[in-house]
């Protein structure tokens, strides 16, 4: 009987060893809750239950994300659109595969904010903006993305902002803080602070003026070879923007947004990636929630309108086309 079981145990060993194997990537991000769909994906297990083992790393700026994704060090990326993530798209290097969170009226999304010198001399409303500061990151950023479309619809003249570029996040926020720009444009945790401690005005949330598809799901061209292993990611990242979605983008009767039992696991779940050593890390998702597609699918007009205007400004090479960008054939 012993002899018969231990002649058993080389194929129970042979069958397990496929289930228990786990196939190693890495990703690239920002510790934002913007990235909550792929935070919540490895919280909640999806990725291990796809077999997949991820390694994930934070980069300080949405640049640095791709520049990483291109360059061969990550596998995938969830990152904001930018110039460099539309040029390394273009060339093929990288391509957006599902989406990152959108700004959605009723939803908090980035703010645009004032120092409290240019909020006293009238820095009130977005068309205040007209011969005002902007600090603003990396040229080609979101954030200077955003004031184009703030320019377009309040119908001033983008021209005439004085342009502060700044290294990252913080660098943006001390600049408005210490009155060294007029104003910013932030997300909502970043704003909320200055907000709270005095150090600036909240001007408009960016969401009342433009709906702008924020980021994606990037690949690069390496993994895209590899189809088996990017449907396993998309399958579970997908999974995490449906708790996303289920946990934090739910309303009362009187379009309020609910904070309660169901959305406090959620946003504590992605407070341990964003905010890993703050108490109030929780409370801080929920109070800034993004809209998030509930399967994740990215918003191909309005790419093509941000592509067009990378263009227009000319950020993005000419060849650049949002077709180039995405890829559609992960479904």
């Amino acid at each position: 009987m012993i002899r018969r079981l231990l002649a058993t145990i080389p194929v129970i060993a042979l069958l397990l060893t496929p289930a228990l194997a786990q196939e190693r990537v890495t990703v690239g991000t920002q510790r934002l809750a913007n990235s909550g769909a792929l935070f919540l994906a490895a919280a909640n297990g999806y990725f291990k239950a796809e077999g997949l083992d991820i390694e994930m790393t934070a980069y300080a700026t949405p640049q640095l994300v791709v520049e990483s994704l291109a360059g061969g060090s990550t596998d995938f990326a969830v990152a904001a659109f930018t110039g460099a993530a539309f040029n390394l798209a273009g060339k093929g290097a990288i391509k957006g595969i599902a989406a990152q969170v959108r700004e959605k009226r009723d939803y908090e999304g980035n703010e645009l904010i004032a120092s409290n010198a240019a909020y006293a001399k009238g820095l009130q409303k977005p068309a205040d903006l007209a011969n005002k500061s902007f600090a603003m990151g990396e040229v080609g950023s979101l954030y200077h993305y955003q004031l184009g479309q703030i320019a377009r619809v309040k119908k001033f003249d983008a021209g005439s902002v004085l342009l502060k570029p700044g290294a990252s996040l913080d660098v943006m926020a001390r600049q408005v803080a210490t009155g060294e720009a007029d104003a910013t444009i932030l997300p909502a945790p970043y704003a909320r602070e200055l907000l709270t401690a005095n150090q600036a005005k909240l001007v408009a949330w960016v969401s009342e003026i433009d709906e702008t598809q924020l980021g994606a799901l990037f690949a690069s061209a390496k993994m895209l070879a590899k189809r088996d292993t990017v449907e396993k990611f998309l399958r579970a990242y997908r999974k995490g923007a449906a708790d996303y979605a289920a946990g934090l983008m739910r309303n009362d009767r009187y379009g309020k947004r609910l904070i309660d039992a169901k959305s406090g696991p959620v946003a504590a779940a992605i407070a341990r990636y964003v905010y890993p050593n703050r108490a109030d890390g929780a409370a801080l998702v929920e109070a800034g929630v993004y809209y998030m597609e509930p399967q994740a699918k990215l918003d191909a007009a309005d790419i093509e309108r941000q592509v067009e205007w990378y263009k227009s400004q000319s950020l993005i090479d000419s060849t650049v086309t949002a077709g180039n960008v995405m890829d559609s054939s992960f479904k």
